[in-house]
């Protein structure tokens, strides 16, 4: 007898999930899958490609596909209130909800080219100065914004004002670090913008940004440039002069010879003043290197950093970064190359936990959680972010784990169309995880199962959370069905969160249930907005 037989005892309690339930009281929509569901609201969805962007795909939906869904979606947005779509984007790029920031940017480039005049405002003003922060973000911004619209008097001058108010010191900085993105230079931005030098100092800077002009030895703020000069007249002298000019130049990782980045004794003077996101990316590097080894000095100088809970917050590390990062580097194989390393335990360690520190830290609802980790056949296509190895089904895995470390009542199951025994431990490791996780059989999707397997069993549960990609298909009653008997048959109100794993536009959630809620799956906010959710 078949889990519905024992708990209805053949009595006829649901609609096939390939069926939509009756209207007027449901709405729904059928799935890539097959399956019905309910469509995703026009600004959720907004919020998913924000987050998750739409690189990779799904099972069931090519990326150029997802990509233009999600495209045509928010030019929706843009019309109906373009300058929410402005706040929005600034809200998750500031607040480092998102893996990358490249929806952001591409979001912002179509407010400032499909807006009214109020959004067009508002996106080239605020928004251009508070998403594009660095030299890379701006390039980046220009080789989008082409697709929506014209150099018109608008986009020259706000960007004549991005280089006109930033110091000089931290312009040449960017001007340096950030040389070329998607095709664009600061050259070509300038030949479009013409930004006005106020000063002699700024003049010199611009000279170099468009004819490569060294700046003269008077202009201190402009030292920089003439170390840049210095290092590629140096390209083959020794490590420890290579190093010294490291030290006292502060010259970038990106302004150096590439033969230099094979030296041990640059990286370690690197090491000091090396920004966090370029730490975590390089690891593999530093270890290739010889520089982390088990015991040295350089490793307990990056374990140090990477439990630094503000600074990782501070640089706007997002979890999926750190999930990289330690799934690359405990491999001990690039992803993308040939690389080879032998990782150091330790940092594995750090990278471990540091994962768990990216998240927003929240005190434990004391709410009886069941987690629902969706393991099927489709979880395992397609990638988070466009990051390479991390599928939807890996970073539902690792998420799961976050609940674990944060709740003292939680239980994990996995399902796909069947229960999949699968616990995972408050000390597990999140490579443990993901490879426990990897190992298991693809199947079909019934999300239902986490609130039927409740019932079974007889749990007492106050909050069911499913990470999920929402294409289910292969039950016998709805997953918000489920849930409905549940507080019947129960008398527990338990509430539902559904943690969206791509950026499709469907949910298994009753958007007119209050005790239902929909949110992006890797958003570094998801835990605290969850806990809210059960606190109300």
């Amino acid at each position: 007898m078949n889990m519905l037989a024992r708990i209805f005892r053949g009595r006829a309690v649901g609609t096939l999930q390939t069926q939509p339930q009756p209207k007027p009281e449901r709405d729904q929509v059928r799935g890539d899958g097959g399956g019905y569901v309910y469509p995703l609201d026009r600004w959720a969805r907004v919020d998913r490609f924000l987050i998750l962007g739409s690189e990779g795909g799904t099972y069931y939906a090519t990326e150029s596909r997802l990509t233009k869904e999600n495209a045509v979606n928010l030019v929706e947005a843009i019309r109906e209130d373009g300058q929410r779509v402005v706040a929005r984007v600034i809200a998750l790029s500031e607040g480092g909800r998102a893996p990358k920031v490249q929806p952001a940017i591409f979001a912002l480039a179509a407010c400032a080219g499909f807006g009214d005049e109020p959004t067009r405002r508002y996106a080239l003003g605020e928004g251009l100065r508070r998403i594009c922060r660095t030299g890379s973000h701006l390039l980046t911004f220009c080789s989008y914004i082409e697709q929506f619209r014209g150099w018109g008097r608008g986009l020259r001058k706000a960007l004549r004002s991005w280089y006109e108010s930033k110091p000089v010191r931290d312009l040449a900085y960017q001007a340096l670090k950030y040389q070329n993105r998607e095709g664009f230079t600061h050259r070509d931005v300038f030949r479009l913008a013409h930004p006005l030098a106020a000063d002699a100092e700024r003049a010199a800077l611009y000279a170099w940004i468009v004819k490569g002009e060294v700046p003269s030895a008077e202009l201190g703020s402009l030292a920089l440039l003439r170390a840049h000069s210095a290092a590629k007249v140096s390209e083959d002298a020794d490590a420890a002069t290579c190093a010294e000019l490291v030290r006292t130049s502060g010259l970038p990782r990106e302004a150096l010879p590439s033969a230099w980045l094979k030296e041990p004794r640059v990286w370690e003077a690197l090491l000091p003043a090396l920004p966090m996101t370029a730490l975590v990316r390089n690891l593999a590097t530093l270890t290739r290197v010889g520089l982390l080894t088990p015991k040295g000095e350089a490793t307990a100088t990056v374990i140090g950093r990477l439990a630094d809970r503000a600074a990782l917050r501070k640089a706007r590390i997002h979890p999926i970064a750190l999930l990289a990062a330690l799934t690359t580097y405990a491999s001990g194989r690039s992803a993308r190359g040939s690389a080879t390393w032998t990782p150091v335990p330790a940092v594995v360690e750090a990278l471990d936990a540091a994962f768990g520190l990216a998240f927003e830290n929240v005190e434990p609802t004391g709410a009886r959680t069941l987690i629902g980790l969706d393991v099927s056949g489709s979880m395992s296509c397609g990638t988070i972010a466009g990051i390479p190895g991390i599928t939807p089904r890996v970073g539902a895995a690792a998420m799961a784990l976050t609940f674990v470390r944060t709740e003292r009542d939680v239980r994990v199951m996995a399902f796909a169309e069947e229960f999949v025994p699968f616990t995972i431990g408050r000390d597990e490791s999140v490579a443990s995880v993901v490879a426990r996780t990897n190992a298991l059989p693809f199947m079909g999707t019934d999300c239902s199962l986490p609130m039927l397997y409740a019932l079974e069993n007889r749990l007492a549960i106050d909050l069911f959370v499913v990470l999920t990609d929402n294409e289910t298909w292969a039950g016998t009653i709805h997953a918000d069905e489920a849930l409905r008997i549940y507080r019947e048959r129960t008398g527990i109100p338990a509430k539902l969160v559904v943690v969206g794993m791509t950026s499709n536009g469907f949910t298994i959630a009753d958007p007119n249930d209050g005790g239902m809620l929909d949110v992006v799956g890797f958003d570094a906010a998801a835990p605290a907005l969850i806990a809210d959710f059960v606190r109300e």
